[in-house]
């Protein structure tokens, strides 16, 4: 794969901002019902961590607010559930950007922080390079991990790119490496079924 990974930078002691997607499914309690997309990230996160990194911050969207606020949409049942996962304290914020963001990722003691869902601003799905740089404005290096998500042109996808040093995480260089191999060298009979919203 001609694309830079985790594995091309060095991480200690550096801010890392990880666009991940935990758009999971959530019951009408809001519990979570499936949380294989929080799963898939793991690694690339325990790598992170691994490395020395001095922060993580994670972003998502859940759902399609729009631009607005949904009480919902808020991603305090995946932090919970992150927590459980990592065995790591997660400092949710209720915001993704602006200056009281920035101050509890410079104060917080945790070394992961999760940003409020993105899409309540309209700016995300816009790609609006002003709300891109206030994101990238939050770290030194910018991961992407979502891959079901990689194809927008969004703020957190393409625009954030602009500003920071970039590179794949591990589920997204998975799964353009197995996309490569079956484009370039592929297995006969051959059939590709696509789909979409």
């Amino acid at each position: 794969m001609n694309k830079l990974t985790l594995k091309d930078v060095n991480l200690k002691g550096k801010k890392v901002i990880v666009r991940v997607d935990f758009n999971v499914p959530l019951d009408e309690k809001l519990n979570i019902s499936d949380d294989t997309r929080i799963q898939a990230a793991l690694p690339t996160l325990k790598y992170i961590l691994a490395q020395n990194a001095s922060k993580i911050i994670l972003m998502s969207h859940l759902g399609r607010p729009d631009g607005q606020v949904v009480e919902a949409m808020r991603l305090n049942p995946i932090a919970k559930r992150l927590e459980e996962l990592l065995s790591e304290k997660i400092l949710k914020l209720d915001d993704c950007i602006g200056d009281q963001v920035k101050q509890a990722i410079r104060s917080s003691t945790e070394r992961c922080v999760l940003l409020e869902n993105l899409r309540f601003h309209k700016a995300e799905t816009k790609n609006d390079l002003i709300f891109a740089k206030e994101l990238a404005s939050l770290a030194d290096i910018y991961v992407n991990d979502a891959f079901g998500c990689a194809h927008r042109a969004h703020a957190s996808t393409q625009g954030i790119t602009q500003y920071l040093p970039s590179v794949a995480g591990f589920l997204l260089e998975k799964e353009m490496n197995y996309l490569g191999q079956a484009i370039q060298h592929p297995a006969r009979p051959f059939v590709v079924i696509l789909g979409g919203q």
